[in-house]
């Protein structure tokens, strides 16, 4: 499954990428690297016989595009092209980028530090002036894509979100009629659901990937007031009270024997099958998790067993994430009859082809002007109505993304301390950081 993050090898691509937006002559389309030009944006089916696009797909958003790039192809003549790109995708993305090889248009993790890690200015194209955008809904509108005042990508799905899936007969067994709303209500009602013989909480630390989704939530009320930009400054680390307190709760509620007792080689299948069967009755995750149970359950079933609701210290804040899946950027290849292809394809996708594209996803809308199809089940409907009020992670709104999974994943095999895990995130943290040339590392 995806991480999120840019990993420990980063550092090199970035690099590299730095050193490709001052070497190659094609940057930009002609422009100088990095300067940003008003784009013409072609009428979404104006004729494209004889041309070529090609889009980057990971693993599994690779038959996202199918049905609209088809309709695109009815409509324009153009042919369009979807390559699979292996896992790990970003780091493979990041690696041809920098050798110079880049594709039309790509999926990508559209968040300020992966908009960094590709080098946005002098190898994406700008969408400042696309005209899809005020069709977006408000809360969707301006929550990701941008870097430094620049929108990069276009935003395609509703973006991934960190919060609580529940099993609703479980609650129901107990007697339990509201979901919590706030941490400690949280934490309070696992122990109670632990007392009367229930697994509160699973976790997969055998697939590693989803163990930050717990401190992460925590840092929400943080995150609101500026932690991640004292971060960003090096004013605040890692290793301080308020993150390291969060891993350390963590830990405590692992001690408590508070999560399944094969927490160690759990993966995302297991959590998937005990969430849906009640043994166990919660799991803090994002939309990814939510595609594995539909792979398991329809609609009727999930509506009827699973619930969600956002989490943070005070209240039901939800932390937003968005990923790959969620949005397209538009390579600048020096082609400008393919750069204005790219872009048509683009206008095309969230304009005259997004009812039919929501549709044949199944998703939820991001346009008010176009219905949510009816098949999409209720629990993701709560996931995308969180947004309105939801805060950036630290994908979103850090300037880096150091492996904090690898590292809690080692803490909880038990060959680590949180605080270890603490120093060892902020070490890449500021390598990360230094490598993209931020001030203050």
């Amino acid at each position: 499954m995806r991480k999120y993050l840019t990993g420990a090898a980063a550092a090199a691509a970035v690099a590299a990428l730095a050193l490709t937006g001052c070497s190659d002559p094609t940057a930009g389309g002609g422009a100088d690297a990095g300067e940003t030009q008003a784009a013409d944006w072609p009428e979404q089916t104006a004729d494209l016989t004889g041309t070529t696009l090609t889009i980057w797909a990971a693993q599994n958003s690779n038959t996202v595009p199918e049905a609209v790039t088809a309709a695109f192809e009815e409509a324009t003549g153009a042919k369009v092209e979807i390559v699979t790109i292996p896992d790990p995708y970003e780091q493979g993305i990041q690696t041809k980028v920098a050798t110079g090889d880049k594709p039309d248009l790509a999926f990508w993790q559209p968040t300020a530090s992966m908009l960094t890690a590709i080098n946005a200015p002098t190898n994406l194209q700008p969408l400042d002036d696309a005209p899809w955008l005020d069709s977006y809904s408000p809360e969707v509108k301006d929550i990701t894509g941008t870097l430094d005042d620049t929108r990069y990508a276009a935003l395609i799905t509703s973006p991934a979100v960190q919060g609580v899936y529940y099993n609703k007969k479980v609650f129901a067994e107990h007697g339990i009629k509201d979901t919590p709303k706030s941490w400690d209500e949280f934490v309070e009602l696992g122990r109670t659901l632990k007392g009367e013989g229930e697994t509160p909480f699973f976790e997969m630390a055998g697939d590693r990937w989803a163990t930050q989704w717990w401190v992460q939530v925590q840092l929400a009320d943080a995150a609101a007031d500026g932690l991640w930009d004292r971060v960003n400054t090096g004013e605040e680390k890692f290793t301080d009270p308020t993150i390291l307190g969060a891993i350390e709760t963590y830990q405590g509620l692992i001690d408590d024997g508070m999560f399944n007792d094969d927490i160690k080689t759990a993966t995302l299948e297991d959590q998937a099958d005990a969430l849906l069967a009640g043994d166990a009755a919660m799991a803090v995750q994002v939309n990814s998790f939510f595609g594995q149970l539909q792979a398991k359950a329809d609609t009727a079933e999930l509506d009827d067993t699973i619930g969600f609701f956002p989490i943070s210290p005070s209240g039901n804040v939800a932390t937003v994430i968005p990923d790959q899946s969620n949005a397209l950027v538009a390579f600048k290849t020096g082609d400008a009859k393919r750069e204005a292809a790219a872009r048509q394809l683009l206008s095309f996708w969230l304009g005259d082809g997004y009812a039919d594209f929501v549709a044949d996803r199944d998703t939820v809308s991001l346009q008010p002007d176009v219905p949510t199809p009816d098949g999409v089940p209720q629990a993701l409907q709560d996931v995308h109505a969180s947004l309105a009020d939801s805060v950036g992670s630290m994908q979103s709104l850090a300037v880096a993304n150091p492996d904090l999974y690898i590292y809690l994943a080692d803490m909880i095999q038990g060959s680590t301390t949180p605080e270890q895990v603490a120093q060892q995130t902020q070490d890449q943290f500021a390598q990360l950081a230094r490598a993209q040339g931020v001030e203050g590392f």
